[in-house]
């Protein structure tokens, strides 16, 4: 299976290391970029490829809502807004377990919300089940990514 990249749009470093560690551990050896805040996740994604040859649209975001600059319901928002992205998977992974958070997501086309574990080892799960989800069981549509 050829090497996937996913853009991980996360501020703290904590939770970078991780998600990160939490994905290599689990076999799932892609490619991980990393935005630590919203208009740096909103620039890395629209970055036209022949103006940077090293940037390429994400096979996956994971999308944390409570960022500097701009809030991960913006960057969502922002890329459900264009035709080149509105098939990107953008799963959020956040602390918030608040409905109103939930709702909002799944409204402006979020494809799934995982609240991150408090626990190390259900965080780890967590996050591997998602790569292996997003990475090798979803088809994503033809010509996205």
């Amino acid at each position: 299976m050829p090497k996937k990249l996913i853009l991980l749009v996360e501020d703290n470093p904590d939770d970078e290391f991780l998600t990160k560690d939490a994905l290599r551990s689990g076999g799932l050896a892609h490619e991980v970029v990393v935005a630590r805040d919203g208009a740096e996740a909103v620039q890395w994604i629209f970055t036209e490829e022949e103006s940077n040859p090293a940037v390429r649209t994400p096979d996956l975001v994971l999308l944390d809502l409570k960022l500097p600059k701009m809030s991960g319901f913006d960057v969502l928002e922002r890329i459900r807004s264009d035709a080149r992205t509105v098939g990107l998977p953008v799963v959020i992974l956040t602390s918030s377990s608040e409905q109103q958070d939930i709702k909002r997501s799944y409204a402006i086309g979020a494809n799934s919300y995982v609240r991150k574990p408090v626990n190390f080892a259900e965080f780890v799960r967590a996050v591997q089940a998602l790569g292996v989800y997003w990475l090798t069981v979803n088809e994503p549509l033809e010509g996205d990514n």
